[in-house]
């Protein structure tokens, strides 16, 4: 027989958030990983606050907020408060009970700021990376390295003459009308009004120039884990520059892979002189290239050009899950904390793999 649509919401739940997520959740792993790393980054948040006053949200708590905002591609704090208000998955995974009240979105976002001011993303990357190295995920001698572009928050219409003196626009000053045609607008005399730190720049012929910044990353071959982030004002010539300050921090011997834009006399010399075998793609179409037979002719060379695609998977899953298509922040410090935050939470989701696939 049909049943009656009977509804009366309960007055009391017996069940914790810990037993509503199933055991076999894929943020289970993920949250073990991430309670490790907080706990070894104690002493780093004791100096960050002060010993008196009222306390503020607990810095595990952010981070794990902030984690989840980026695992789960919410777009904004308030959105991610709204969501924690309801969502049990992620009440569990933040470390907040049935009952606990949920931040204001602009109380979140002040007490959020104290950690993009320290070098929280960088403490955090480095206890995962340290988890990586003790289960035997990383290499430590090929690598592979890239640039990509991460749109600034910033419109085109910002991007106005230095020192301009523009009275305010006839209509709407919040949309107003600008023509462009006819104004040849460079880096060296317009800059943008909402990010001066931003760039306008083209990725090649044929697309068009916008606002943004140029974010980097070095990842080891064996599993594809970033094990180094950079991010800079986006030039010509930003990621070989880039590519050699991290293929410094390596310490040779070690290959490092890349695509033809690496393809340089200066690149592959510098590299050479840091013990560091540059094995990227040979850019012989306009130019004599700068590898030769010496590298070539070793069969890891054709290893390093199949695995240097990987790092194409990092800026994918970045731009599409890790809200880094288009940054939310202004400046190049704030973008690169972001960015390195988001290439540890790439990790951890690509350990949780490993981990899952090595038992």
């Amino acid at each position: 027989m049909r049943g009656d649509d009977f509804q009366q919401s309960g007055v009391f739940s017996y069940l914790s958030a810990e037993e509503r997520v199933p055991k076999d959740h894929p943020l289970r792993p993920v949250r073990e990983m991430v309670d490790a790393a907080l706990k070894e980054m104690s002493p780093l948040f004791e100096s960050l606050y002060s010993r008196f006053g009222r306390p503020s949200i607990a810095p595990e708590k952010l981070l794990r907020a902030l984690l989840v905002q980026v695992l789960y591609t919410v777009r904004s704090e308030r959105m991610l408060m709204e969501q924690l208000d309801y969502n049990l998955l992620f009440r569990w995974f933040v470390g907040l009970s049935m009952d606990d009240p949920v931040w204001v979105p602009t109380v979140f976002s002040k007490n959020r700021d104290r950690l993009l001011e320290g070098d929280v993303a960088q403490f955090f990357f480095a206890k995962v990376m340290e988890q990586a190295a003790s289960r035997g995920f990383l290499s430590d001698e090929h690598f592979s390295v890239d640039g990509t572009l991460i749109e600034a928050w910033a419109g085109q219409k910002s991007f106005k003459k230095k020192a301009s003196t523009e009275s305010s626009p006839p209509d709407d000053p919040g949309n107003p009308t600008v023509d462009f045609h006819g104004e040849k607008r460079t880096n060296q005399t317009h800059q943008s009004t909402t990010d001066p730190e931003a760039r306008l720049y083209r990725k090649s012929k044929g697309h068009e120039a916008k606002l943004v910044y140029m974010g980097h990353a070095l990842v080891e071959n064996r599993n594809g884990l970033v094990v180094n982030t950079r991010v800079t004002q986006a030039t010509g010539t930003a990621e070989r520059e880039a590519a050699l300050v991290m293929a410094g921090e390596i310490g040779g011997p070690a290959t490092i892979g890349g695509d033809k834009n690496f393809d340089t006399k200066d690149f592959v010399h510098e590299c050479r002189d840091m013990d560091v075998t540059p094995h990227v793609a040979q850019n012989d179409t306009i130019r004599s290239s700068a590898i030769d037979g010496r590298t070539t002719r070793h069969p890891g060379y054709s290893v390093s050009q199949k695995k240097r695609k990987r790092i194409e998977e990092v800026f994918g899953w970045m731009k599409t899950v890790g809200l880094m298509r288009k940054t939310r922040h202004r400046g190049t410090d704030l973008v690169g904390w972001m960015f390195q935050f988001a290439a540890a939470a790439y990790n951890l989701v690509r350990m949780r793999k490993l981990c899952a696939a090595a038992a």
